[in-house]
């Protein structure tokens, strides 16, 4: 019985991690748009695109509100080198289309291992699992075995980006549409590469602060118990 409350106590902890790990990246990308300016003045992106920062700001705002389906179309009218035109092609809003897909596709897995840890909790007390034991250590077990492989992956994305990038993009992509021109194509201009990278890192930092409070909450609850049930025993 005890392994089974361990294995529901992992697998609570696990789903935590990919809530911490969408809302990461959700917070990333959203929760600054003054992100989106300092990288296109980091980029020097004004210039290769011909547009002045308020202008583009704007194209990105819609352009994010797409995404989490806020917007119904990209077809967003802007000014560029003076003259008026649709800021998006045709192939990059058929991009942009399974992008908005992967992203609202996560929000809705954030929402299901809300609904998982949820219910893993509430086995655990049918359960009638020792909470003071189980769950601290389900949390330090999950969390360092999740960093384990997380420190794999990064090891292997820093070794080679592009290479990396490549294969995310055909594994969650169907189609060859994210391989755009930088000569007739906006979007690959307003996010190049540098871009993703400076991006991934941000990812990558806010999730391992807020596993490391994770793990912390954990360890913290289990020196807790444990000091408290020793002086029970005195």
């Amino acid at each position: 019985m005890k392994i089974l409350h361990y294995l529901t106590g992992i697998l609570c902890t696990f789903s935590l991690i990919l809530v911490l790990l969408i809302s990461s990246f959700e917070w990333a990308v959203y929760g600054d748009m003054g992100y989106f300016e300092r990288e296109y003045r980091k980029y020097d992106v004004l210039e290769d695109v011909r547009m002045e920062m308020d202008d583009l700001m704007e194209v990105t705002r819609e352009m994010m509100d797409y995404l989490r389906g806020d917007r119904e179309d990209l077809h967003i009218q802007t000014t560029i080198a003076g003259e008026s035109r649709e800021f998006f092609n045709e192939r990059e809003i058929l991009h942009m289309e399974d992008v908005r897909n992967l992203f609202l596709g996560g929000l809705v897995v954030r929402r299901v291992c809300l609904l998982l840890c949820l219910a893993c909790l509430a086995a655990l007390f049918f359960l009638k699992a020792d909470w003071k034991k189980t769950f601290p250590r389900c949390v330090q077990w999950g969390t360092g075995l999740f960093f384990a492989v997380l420190a794999l992956l990064t090891a292997a994305v820093v070794s080679d980006f592009n290479k990396y990038f490549v294969i995310f993009h055909k594994i969650f992509f169907s189609n060859d549409l994210w391989i755009l021109d930088p000569a007739t194509d906006l979007l690959i201009n307003i996010v190049p590469e540098p871009f993703f990278m400076d991006t991934a890192a941000r990812i990558g930092l806010t999730f391992g602060i807020s596993v490391l409070v994770l793990l912390g909450v954990g360890t913290g609850f289990r020196i807790y118990f444990k000091k408290k049930e020793k002086v029970s025993h005195v």
